[in-house]
């Protein structure tokens, strides 16, 4: 059914005139910009290539044609591991970064010990985390029109790639079209919160093999204690 046949069926149902009608159309573009294909746009087209890109997945815009879907799949296929490579390796640089800011300020305050500790890079990444969110949260509170703690919770669930979808940016307002410096502010967001997150997870799994190779080692020390004793010392060891 075609657009026009459409909106004659809603003018006879309703019994509003052509210009009430328009007015209508126009506050629902403008509050859900994507439900007209303003997101197939250059700059929402990109937006979503990211959010498919980045598992994040908002699912503020699906394709709807079958070439449409086969290419979001293929894209996805081959995207997906190129993004996760390219996130822990931009995350690994970040550890490296952040290990050298730690060793210079240490010389600066005079420390004896100036090598940069797992727990000093975990404090510097979770500090950066903070940071990022908490700046994300106030420029979206500030575009967006939303309450700061909603602000927080976006960025979380955006940099988790939780993604549930119930709050996305940029669909307001005709903001894709009309301030491409916000658009462009949040495509950065977006790239370099995954990345200080993808530095966290980094550090985490290295803590975490850490532990279990410093645990594991102590238990073939005690070990080899036990056996060497029951060695030295047959009856201890009956």
């Amino acid at each position: 059914m075609s657009n026009s046949a459409i909106e004659g069926i809603i003018l006879k149902k309703y019994n509003i005139s052509t210009d009430d009608y328009r007015l209508i159309e126009t506050i629902v573009l403008k509050s859900e910009p994507h439900k007209a294909g303003q997101q197939w746009k250059f700059a929402g087209a990109f937006y979503f290539a990211t959010t498919v890109l980045t598992t994040i997945g908002y699912g503020h815009s699906t394709p709807n044609t079958k070439s449409g879907k086969l290419f979001t799949m293929f894209y996805a296929m081959v995207g997906i591991p190129l993004g996760l490579v390219m996130f822990q390796s931009i995350g690994e640089q970040l550890n490296k970064f952040s290990s050298v800011v730690i060793r210079q300020a240490k010389r600066a305050l005079g420390c004896k010990r100036t090598e940069a500790t797992e727990i000093n890079l975990i404090f510097v990444v979770s500090f950066l985390s903070s940071l990022t969110i908490a700046g994300g949260a106030t420029a979206f509170s500030t575009y967006e029109g939303w309450t700061y703690f909603d602000s927080v919770y976006y960025c979380f669930v955006t940099l988790t790639t939780i993604g549930f979808g119930d709050m996305v940016a940029l669909q307001k307002n005709n903001t894709l079209n009309d301030k491409l410096e916000y658009v462009a502010f949040t495509l950065i967001f977006i790239l370099f919160g995954l990345a200080v997150v993808a530095a966290s997870l980094d550090l985490l799994v290295l803590r975490f093999v850490t532990m279990n190779t410093e645990d594991e080692r102590r238990d073939e020390a005690e070990a080899l204690q036990t056996y060497n004793i029951g060695r030295s010392d047959p009856s201890a060891a009956n």
